[in-house]
């Protein structure tokens, strides 16, 4: 049933040289590449303002820099990381380049609007460049008010129109995606035969098309206020900060979600092919997913325990935010049943598997933590919900990205890359992130609070220990880049199907054609079927 269909010898990387034919392009993996290349540019941009954070932070005094240069640095590296990479990572660099093939689709449904997607984030990403290069921002990734509305004298208007203009980057993409998945599956493939991954897309653009335009019409007011002196969040000019808070956190919790569904979409598929097992309680793992994305709009106010809100809402708010947990453990159970008497191996993608249960878990459960009233009244604003807020992002989406884009890297290039190196890039990011992050726990609960640049002298090892994991760290996120930009010209030719999975995606040439199939793909097959035989097809290849 899973025959590699007949394979083309022309690909979507040979099809068409020179820069423009990459910059008109409407072929979705081409423009997945397009997104590669400048969303890991943010990533790095990112990380370079996070090792000023560290390196000031290994002193309890104010050794490298000035209180306002190091509220700038703290705000650019939260505003480039969450709008500029970590919601985007996944869906528009994987997402875009597997749901096709995945559903037995030829493209997206709109090609020239998933262009023009990349073309509006670039444009968003240069407005916050220009912002950094002509001195940068202050207010927090958050744009709190007042901050954000009067109290900064910094350039608060172009970053906050860099976020809005990329708001409707993402926007556009889970629009396509939403109609692709709908319209363009391949005949036979029905909503249950859909990878995992797939739902983990659908339920993130629901988020992305619902929840989007809530920041970018907040963002908006912002300007309004700046720019002409109304009052709508400042207090001094008759307006309300928490209505920026209510509004803020009604997009951005739910954005949480759009960066970590999709990488537990990615989970499913790592843990079935790595185990050769069928993915445990399928159908409640593909509802979780949009349980997920229900419970993320209704979550918001726990943001806002201290705020000044009702002691009536914040306990509301406080049990819906126990009960999210729900869909996540749903998922947490079933990828471990699925683990259980599994054929385990352990090749770079399944390490970030692990890594990735390991440090979800805790971000999860310290999330429980925080929804409590009393503890959050504690630790608000302290590392202890830096460490929480990293160990579900960089822990749980970033673990995630890495570990899809070390799956599907031979599917995207045709090309293997070193074995040795990766699972020592791996193990580096796993024991730099544990390293940089446990230690914030410890400080949030003893009471340092986040954004300050110094400290009293009792947190010194403590953040030098964070510091150093921090430079651990970094040298597992900069392996990968040698080693696959070396796997481009020098890596082993990878078949089709290098790992055996299951995927139609994989029945399919390694890189693949324009049109991805030769033929469109009529024998679906149950999702993560595995049998002898397509294990040993893949060893053959």
């Amino acid at each position: 049933m899973l025959d590699t269909l007949k394979l083309p010898e022309r690909h979507y990387l040979n099809n068409g040289h020179g820069l423009k034919s990459w910059l008109l392009t409407k072929d979705h993996k081409r423009i997945a590449i397009l997104y590669l290349i400048s969303i890991s540019a943010f990533f790095f941009l990112g990380g370079l303002f996070a090792v000023g954070i560290r390196l000031e932070l290994t002193t309890p005094q104010g050794d490298f820099f000035q209180p306002d240069t190091y509220n700038k640095m703290f705000t650019l590296h939260g505003v480039i990381m969450v709008f500029f990479f970590l919601i985007p990572s996944i869906p528009a660099v994987l997402g875009n380049f597997l749901i096709p093939p995945m559903i037995g689709a030829k493209d997206l449904a709109f090609p020239r609007i998933n262009l023009l997607s990349w073309y509006i984030y670039v444009l968003g990403g240069l407005f916050a460049l220009f912002a950094i290069l002509v001195g940068g921002v202050d207010t927090g990734w958050t744009f709190y008010t007042p901050y954000s509305s009067a109290a900064s004298n910094t350039n608060v208007i172009p970053t906050a129109l860099g976020v809005f203009i990329a708001g409707f980057s993402s926007i556009l993409t889970g629009l396509n995606f939403i109609v692709t998945i709908h319209r363009m599956r391949a005949p036979g493939m029905t909503w249950f035969k859909l990878p995992l991954f797939v739902w983990a897309h659908y339920a993130t653009s629901l988020i992305q098309v619902l929840g989007t335009p809530v920041v970018a019409i907040t963002i908006i007011m912002v300007f309004v206020e700046r720019a002409f002196g109304f009052g709508i969040f400042d207090p001094q000019r008759g307006g309300d900060p928490v209505l920026f808070q209510h509004l803020f956190w009604f997009y951005s919790h739910p954005a949480v979600y759009i960066m970590i569904l999709p990488a537990m979409g990615v989970i499913s598929e790592l843990i079935s092919t790595f185990s050769r097992k069928k993915v445990f309680g399928y159908s409640f793992v593909a509802f979780s997913s949009l349980a997920i994305a229900v419970f993320g709009f209704i979550v918001w106010a726990h943001h806002m325990f201290v705020a000044g809100i009702s002691v009536y809402a914040a306990m509301v708010f406080s049990f819906l935010s126990f009960s999210v947990a729900i869909p996540s453990a749903v998922k947490t159970f079933n990828w471990t049943a699925t683990l259980y008497k599994g054929s385990l191996t352990f090749e770079a993608p399944m390490l970030y598997v692990y890594g990735f249960l390991g440090l979800f878990l805790v971000g999860g459960l310290t999330g429980l933590f925080l929804a409590t009233l009393g503890v959050d009244v504690h630790v608000h604003d302290t590392y202890f919900v830096v460490a929480h807020f990293h160990y579900i992002m960089v822990g749980g989406a970033i673990m995630g990205y890495l570990g899809g884009l070390h799956f599907w890297w031979p599917k995207i290039v045709g090309r293997m890359y070193s074995e040795f190196l990766s699972r020592i890039s791996a193990i580096l990011v796993f024991v730099g992130f544990n390293l940089t992050f446990f230690p914030q726990f410890v400080l949030g609960y003893m009471g340092m609070p986040r954004r300050y640049h110094m400290y009293p002298d009792e947190f010194q090892v403590l953040n030098v220990m964070s510091s150093a994991g921090a430079a651990v760290l970094g040298l597992g996120y900069l392996l990968p880049v040698i080693y696959f930009l070396w796997s481009l010209k020098h890596g082993e030719v990878a078949g089709p199907n290098p790992w055996g999975a299951s995927g139609l995606e994989w029945r399919t040439a390694s890189p693949p054609p324009t049109e991805n199939f030769a033929e469109v793909p009529t024998d679906i097959p149950e999702a993560y079927e595995y049998t002898p035989h397509v294990v040993r097809e893949a060893k053959l290849v």
